[in-house]
């Protein structure tokens, strides 16, 4: 039964993990033959080309990243924000070392400003925002364009039945992968022996293409072209884009099966696919064109590869639109994006959500980019600079991590992030040199992402701040609560507030203003950890603050979507609380943002704020709270 379990992870892997990398032969070998005029299809270029994409899949994807890269899990899930929880805390954000006296004291506390890890961190999500743009344009689009080169007649439908696929594709995430997504595996399983079989085929008729393995022939490319070779080496990172992929997925399936899936038939596969397609361009160089659509001759047997190759697509573009709703997830969970809406799409599996915001961001940003290019060819020159970017600051924060959290030496990880620079920092310099072609596109993207969290991220910290030095500590405000109030309320509030250690600030606005407080008060703060889950013994910190007073703490893991009424009945039977939960009213507060060039965040910035805030998803549909049981209070502030 374990193998069977382990037999069905690796087949999953195969349809998630491997998609987008898996289609890359699509366009690949294309793209690199005709990345510069003064590179033909001679046999020392062919193979040089070849022997790059062979040296770029072993040490980018097997060495670097599962070989090592997939070592750094924060409880076994991956991607570039579980990297950043795994390294101390006070190496994410620099705080001020103000102590609970000077609190005591009103001095205040500077604000937490962003350390160089997270906003490196913060950058490479972004990227992966443009990656995840462009991945399912240029993947689909590449695949259909298959109908031209097996009927020349359907040219002109190649942009509108992409179109409609991509739509379709959109239009279905709501739905959840459910059982579509069990048909995944299998479907690239038959691609990749499909595609390991017609490459076997063209080698057989040409073998002295396998001379490619050798690095020597890497070396003599770039010993033959000099520095115009660096365009090429842009287009063979297209080989490799989906290797980030391996590491974010890594939780849904684990280390182990998605190491076999690799080694066992996705990288045969894929270098079967490559060499085949170069010794078919050896032996008639005409079908440097599109020579994966070469490999078969016209007739049923190019529209069926046509067909797979759709699906194949498809598969993969799925894979990247379920990484972006994981990625917008965890940076909700971290502080890095604002509240969406969360759709849970598998009652099975906690990591398939649905985020219609950036499903339809990204539906619209694709059509976009298929109306503008038209052509893969276009769009390929578009891609590669976001996948890039996120691997050089994998391999930055992954360094940090090595030195900062498991305690290397600096020999020891200083080489090993030398050896994956050698790689990336060739393959980011070849994808600039794209920017004007199309490159930008990305980088725009990427750009209005980063804008976004970290202005998100800013604002959020001053609002914590500002309550914090406008309301007091428990220990100060209690007695001043005692003071101002006239009566106890009958019934049980619940009281939201972001910091643990100081009265809410709701609290300390509804009793100036009303001067009553419900008999039961619970001063409720809900945070989000460095973790995928928390287990059930660190859920929760309860306090009693006498007077009918109670302070509790309830902590989830960024991979959890945090249920408060369930939660808090959970702690309320643990400690004897006699609490109705259909009676319980929570107060929420509403910040109104002044936005004045009085605040610390400029006019400007807190104007974006606020847009963000307005349109974030209210408190009550995050938490899970019955929107019948909230009262809201507003609270004028200027960040």
């Amino acid at each position: 039964m374990q193998h069977a379990s382990f037999a069905g992870l690796a087949l999953g892997a195969l349809g998630v993990v491997f998609g987008d990398i898996g289609t890359s032969p699509l366009y690949t070998l294309r793209e690199c033959l005709q990345a510069e005029a003064g590179v033909r299809a001679s046999s020392d270029d062919l193979l040089g080309i070849l022997s790059l994409i062979f040296w770029s899949l072993t040490m980018v994807v097997t060495v670097k990243y599962l070989s090592f890269v997939m070592r750094a899990n924060n409880h076994g899930e991956g991607g570039i924000f579980a990297l950043l929880a795994i390294l101390p805390r006070n190496l994410r954000a620099s705080h001020a070392s103000v102590t609970s006296a000077d609190l005591l004291a009103g001095k205040p506390r500077p604000p937490a400003r962003l350390k160089l890890v997270s906003l490196l961190v913060v950058i490479g999500a972004a990227l992966l925002y443009g990656d995840g743009a462009i991945t399912p344009a240029v993947t689909v689009l590449s695949a259909i364009e298959g109908l031209a080169i097996a009927q020349p007649a359907f040219e002109s439908a190649v942009v509108p039945v992409t179109c409609g696929i991509l739509l379709a594709l959109f239009a279905l995430q709501s739905r959840g992968t459910g059982a579509v997504g069990r048909l995944f595996g299998p479907i690239m399983l038959v691609w990749f022996v499909t595609i390991g079989a017609l490459g076997a085929y063209h080698i057989a008729r040409a073998p002295g293409v396998l001379a490619g393995l050798s690095p020597l022939y890497a070396v003599g490319f770039f010993a033959a072209h000099g520095w115009r070779g660096i365009h090429v080496l842009g287009s063979v990172v297209l080989a490799i884009t989906g290797g980030e992929a391996l590491y974010a997925d890594m939780g849904h399936f684990g280390v182990r099966p998605i190491r076999l899936a690799w080694l066992a038939l996705v990288m045969p596969a894929l270098l079967l696919c490559y060499f085949g397609q170069g010794a078919l361009v050896l032996r008639e160089p005409a079908a440097l064109t599109h020579p994966f659509f070469a490999m078969v001759p016209a007739g049923p047997i190019a529209f069926g590869l046509v067909l797979l190759s759709s699906v194949a697509s498809v598969i993969a573009s799925q894979a990247l639109i379920s990484g972006a709703f994981s990625l917008t997830r965890q940076a909700m969970q971290l502080g890095y994006f604002p509240r969406m809406t969360i759709t849970h799409t598998a009652h099975h599996t906690e990591g398939q959500v649905y985020i219609p915001q950036i499903n339809w961001l990204l539906a619209v940003l694709c059509l976009l980019l298929v109306l503008g290019f038209r052509h893969s060819a276009n769009l390929a020159a578009a891609y590669g600079i976001a996948v890039t970017g996120t691997m050089m600051i994998t391999s930055l924060v992954y360094y940090m991590v090595v030195r900062r959290a498991w305690g290397w030496s600096r020999w020891q990880a200083l080489p090993l992030l030398l050896l994956f620079l050698a790689f990336d920092m060739p393959f980011f310099a070849a994808n600039a040199l794209k920017i004007v072609d199309g490159g930008w596109v990305p980088v725009l993207i990427a750009s209005g992402f980063t804008t976004t969290m970290l202005i998100w991220q800013r604002g959020r910290t001053l609002v914590i701040e500002q309550y914090a030095e406008r309301y007091p500590l428990y220990a100060v405000a209690l007695p001043e609560l005692q003071a101002r109030l006239h009566s106890r309320v009958p019934g049980v509030g619940v009281f939201m507030a972001s910091n643990a250690t100081h009265v809410p600030p709701i609290l300390m606005h509804f009793v100036e203003r009303c001067m009553v407080m419900p008999e039961t008060s619970i001063m409720l703060t809900v945070t989000t950890e460095g973790v995928p889950s928390v287990s059930a013994e660190r859920r929760s910190d309860f306090s009693a603050l006498g007077n009918g007073m109670y302070r509790i703490i309830l902590r989830f893991g960024f991979m959890e979507h945090p249920t408060v009424p369930s939660a808090l009945f959970a702690v309320a039977a643990e400690h004897g609380l006699p609490i109705d939960l259909d009676a319980v009213t929570y107060y929420l507060g509403r910040d109104s943002l002044l936005a004045t060039q009085a605040g610390n965040m400029g006019r400007i910035t807190e104007t974006l704020f606020a847009f963000l805030s307005r349109n974030a998803v209210r408190a009550d549909r995050h938490f899970g709270i019955p929107p019948r049981q909230v009262l809201e209070i507003g609270v004028q502030i200027d960040l």
